[in-house]
């Protein structure tokens, strides 16, 4: 299933105006605060009627002013997850479970049921009620709900900002596998890059209502043109690698083409793919392989854009192989280097500088239809 968006409205101090297509997949909504996200998605919803768009899914069309179609919210097949999980409290949580499914006009339990319960780890909790959960447990059941109302779409508006750290990483995994293992198309916001690395395969970066680049993720986080509209904290880049082993010394490497790439230790098994976010912040460029320093990660790579910017920084596009990294340097420094586009350099990153949040299961498209 695709997603087709040709959305402009006028408000007040905005102009949303916007135009893509997004495969099947995750396609993340990333801007700064007032970029338009939110109101993109509450278009999709029809909780907004733009001035004047078109909304569909594959053939679906939920609207078109030049004709004058509009469906309302309840009609549009939409399964929307907000912030928090907006459960009712005196039913438990196979019951929530089940209001999906009966606003949808279905009765019953289902093997989709089943299914669902199983990949969100909801088992254990079916016969409690939402004052008894966490707040990630919350948040998978209203995943869970709004997938059994078989939605053509899911929105998923910052569902991780009301949680702390620990339930991000517990929802996460669950995240990767709704996207690997359904043919939903899911449109998510959020302003954590570390979020859209891991679980995006489609990023739409807004500025002030506009439409900055979209693309595969891989391509739109390592895009150096990006870094004020992305923020130069979070800028950076996603390798991929395979797990090839996992030390006694509570290492993990990977294999990133040719490169080898040690982490922290990960739970994964030996021959999964894993894609790993790397900032730009993070990474030391070297002309000649550096010797007799801590750095364990040192990847040969070739310069192929280099943007300074509007103060004393620069961004320093390298490819790895098939792969692409940004290393954010200081002009001096690169003029020091004397940087040069088809130059070969050597990237250095601290093992330690990778946080477990920015290491994720890579995304697997090709998957069965639900029932």
């Amino acid at each position: 299933m695709s997603l087709h968006l040709d959305l402009h409205h006028q408000f007040r101090d905005l102009t949303l105006d916007l135009r893509f297509d997004a495969p099947k997949g995750v396609t993340a909504l990333f801007g700064a605060s007032g970029a338009g996200k939110t109101t993109v998605v509450n278009a999709v919803a029809g909780l907004l009627r733009p001035d004047r768009g078109k909304i569909a899914v594959d053939d679906w069309q939920l609207m078109d002013t030049t004709k004058g179609h509009v469906l309302p919210p309840h009609k549009r097949r939409i399964g929307y997850v907000f912030q928090e999980g907006r459960l009712f409290p005196h039913l438990s949580v196979q019951q929530n479970l089940r209001y999906g499914r009966w606003f949808a006009g279905l009765r019953g339990a289902s093997t989709q049921e089943d299914r669902l319960v199983e990949m969100l780890g909801l088992g254990d909790l079916l016969h409690r009620r939402p004052g008894a959960l966490s707040g990630g447990e919350k948040q998978r059941v209203a995943i869970g709900r709004a997938l059994l109302s078989q939605p053509r779409l899911l929105l998923m508006d910052e569902p991780l900002a009301a949680l702390d750290a620990p339930r991000k990483a517990e929802i996460l995994p669950y995240l990767e596998r709704l996207r690997d293992e359904t043919q939903v198309p899911i449109l998510y916001v959020s302003h954590a890059i570390s979020e859209i690395a891991r679980l995006a395969t489609t990023v739409a970066v807004l500025e002030r209502g506009q439409l900055r680049r979209v693309g595969p993720t891989v391509e739109v986080l390592s895009d150096p043109s990006l870094g004020h509209a992305i923020g130069l904290r979070d800028t950076g880049a996603l390798l991929t690698g395979r797990v090839i082993a996992h030390h006694a010394d509570g290492l993990s490497e990977l294999a990133v083409g040719q490169n080898r790439l040690f982490l922290p230790h990960v739970d994964n098994a030996l021959g999964e793919q894993l894609r790993v976010r790397v900032g730009a912040k993070d990474v030391m460029l070297s002309l000649t392989r550096p010797e007799g320093i801590s750095a364990l990660n040192i990847l040969h790579s070739t310069v192929t854009e280099i943007r300074p910017g509007r103060g004393p920084g620069a961004f320093v596009q390298l490819s790895v192989g098939e792969e692409q990294m940004l290393a954010r340097l200081t002009k001096r420094s690169v003029d020091a280097l004397a940087l040069q586009t088809g130059m070969q350099v050597y990237a250095v990153v601290k093992t330690v500088s990778v946080a477990r949040a920015d290491i994720g299961a890579e995304a697997i498209l090709d998957t069965a239809e639900t029932d």
